[in-house]
């Protein structure tokens, strides 16, 4: 139980103290099995709970509305990509410009920042499956050229380099990055501004993969575009949208199968 506060009084979160818990106890284990130990101590540990916040999703509306406050920050462009693309803050916040290849519409996920102990790291996927590659819709395509246009004009009125492939993608004027706790406080003012509060950061990833589910893209696609490990989460998370799906499915197919039904007076 000491392991648990401790790691907490560290900042952790609870899904990262579970994961410690997870891994210990599979040490141990594997230490009694192989008669290193008689018997592991961390059986009496109480595995840490992991408190689940509530998921909510930003409508098609919702999301020009936040768009178009979001116009007048600094952040537009990296939020818009959030939106459009599902990925994780870290994730977004790591992207240098060689991972976007403008030409071909697609980013490679390829590290993650963590901001630990007041200091930025860039770290390789905790997944292979977060290791992915993702096509850009055309519009994203658009704001990400138009942002690096805007990043080498800024660059060149203070006459600081020009922007290259191995420069950040979203970053401060002088490419230092930015800070994951300052985009999470920007982006809830932009959403008490506009009448959505309690729509979180990661509601935006949310928000992608619940509007691509409803307009029919296969949750294999979805899957693959969010980095998930297994099918199964990402259907788990998204439950609440198969009802509408399974409900149009079957108009489809018996549409197709039996045709148009004959009207019953």
């Amino acid at each position: 139980q000491n392991m648990h506060a401790e790691k907490l009084e560290q900042g952790l979160s609870p899904r990262t103290v579970q994961l410690c818990h997870t891994t210990l106890y599979n040490a141990l284990a594997n230490a009694v099995r192989t008669g290193l130990l008689s018997r592991s101590p961390i059986i009496a540990v109480d595995k840490p709970k992991v408190e689940r916040h509530e998921m909510r999703t930003m409508t098609e509306d919702d999301i020009t509305r936040f768009l178009n406050e979001a116009r007048k920050g600094e952040y537009y462009s990296l939020f818009f990509t959030l939106i459009f693309t599902g990925l994780r803050r870290g994730e977004a916040l790591s992207l240098v410009w060689s991972d976007i290849d403008l030409s071909g519409g697609q980013l490679s996920v390829n590290k993650t920042m963590q901001f630990i102990h007041n200091k930025v790291t860039f770290k390789a996927p905790k997944t292979n499956a977060s290791r992915r590659q993702i096509a850009l819709s055309p519009n994203t395509g658009i704001v990400l050229r138009l942002h690096r246009k805007a990043q080498d004009k800024v660059r060149q009125s203070l006459n600081l380099t020009p922007v290259t492939d191995k420069d950040l993608v979203f970053s401060h004027f002088d490419g230092k990055p930015y800070l994951p706790n300052s985009v999470t406080h920007a982006w809830t003012k932009i959403t008490h501004r506009c009448g959505l509060a309690g729509i979180r950061l990661h509601d935006a990833r949310h928000s992608h993969a619940s509007l691509m589910l409803k307009s029919g893209i296969s949750p294999k696609v979805i899957q693959e575009r969010l980095g998930h490990s297994t099918f199964a989460m990402t259907m788990n998370l998204y439950a609440h949208v198969s009802p509408g799906m399974q409900q149009d499915a079957v108009t489809k197919f018996d549409s197709m199968v039996m045709g148009e039904p004959e009207k019953v007076c």
